[in-house]
């Protein structure tokens, strides 16, 4: 849900370089309040970066960034107090439980709920009982995880959180950020997990080389993009070829695939209409294929 109120997150121009290495070459990026922000790219794109930017970690070497309308990097105290941050690779101290660890990383931020994080170890099947070393990737993943949603935040910073996770505990997870979604806190979900994204998030900026190439809804993403189509027809497939707005037709013997531009949808079915066909099947792009169109290159390579 969009509000009219200042963005909780909002960079302008960010960019970091390492050297000779630029990560971020200039990000545009905001979130509005009570939204959950899809931050999608590959590993490399840059998105831990600006993660760490937005928690004060690391200084931007050029724009600005905000949060909560203060600067991470100049009140690092104040903007933290209102956010649970998870990274994608959780690192522990070994020689505390995972109870003691929970009592630590809930304690930065006044303390968890009790009977929220009773319930949180029993929906993520977690033991707090056991020393931190002998968790494995996924139980370390679960042991931020219910640190993080113990206590209620504004603002939940997710980085690949889900990675390690098994398909029931990600549903677990999935259900926990519709939980704080629904009570109105913001989330940035960082993820390469197209279908994680789909299905939790209200709004997605595509990252590419540390600069957005994308952003908006996933309906006003598709809405960019052409539509798939597969139909039965008695016509010859290059017939298909000469409507307008029609891309890429292929047959491969049962029936013939082509694109479709969406601002000639309806001038293609009449198209086909009168060709004959006998079956049509249509459906907007997925995530993945927005996601590869702004990432591969001309012989299909991410």
């Amino acid at each position: 849900m969009r509000s009219q109120s200042s963005p909780v997150i909002e960079t302008t121009g960010l960019v970091k370089k390492f050297g000779r290495t630029t990560a971020l070459g200039g990000l545009d990026l905001a979130v509005e309040p009570a939204e959950v922000h899809g931050f999608l790219g590959p590993n490399g794109a840059g998105k831990s970066t600006t993660l760490r930017i937005l928690l004060g970690l690391i200084r931007p070497t050029a724009g600005s960034a905000s949060v909560f309308g203060l600067d991470p990097w100049a009140d690092p105290a104040k903007a933290h107090r209102d956010i649970a941050y998870v990274p994608g690779d959780v690192s522990l101290w070994p020689n505390l439980s995972g109870g003691e660890v929970f009592d630590l990383l809930t304690g930065l931020r006044g303390g968890a709920q009790e009977r929220l994080l009773r319930e949180l170890i029993e929906e993520f099947e977690f033991d707090p009982r056991r020393k931190s070393r002998t968790y494995s990737k996924g139980n370390r993943q679960k042991a931020a995880l219910i640190a993080a949603f113990a206590r209620p935040a504004r603002l939940y910073l997710l980085d690949e959180p889900s990675a390690g996770l098994d398909p029931v505990m990600d549903s677990v997870f999935r259900r926990q950020i519709r939980r704080v979604a629904g009570e109105g806190a913001t989330v940035l979900l960082s993820s390469h997990v197209l279908s994680e994204v789909e299905q939790l998030c209200d709004r997605i900026t595509i990252i590419r080389t540390g600069v957005a190439v994308e952003t908006g809804t996933l309906a006003e993403l598709r809405h960019l993009t052409r539509t798939r189509f597969r139909i039965t027809t008695v016509a010859e497939p290059v017939a298909l070829a000469t409507l307008p707005g029609v891309h890429d037709v292929r047959s491969d013997g049962t029936g013939t695939e082509f694109d479709a531009d969406a601002s000639e949808l309806g001038s293609v079915l009449e198209g086909i209409a009168a060709a004959g066909v006998t079956t049509v099947t249509a459906a907007p792009p997925s995530l993945e294929e927005l996601f590869l169109r702004h990432y591969s290159d001309r012989n299909g390579r991410i």
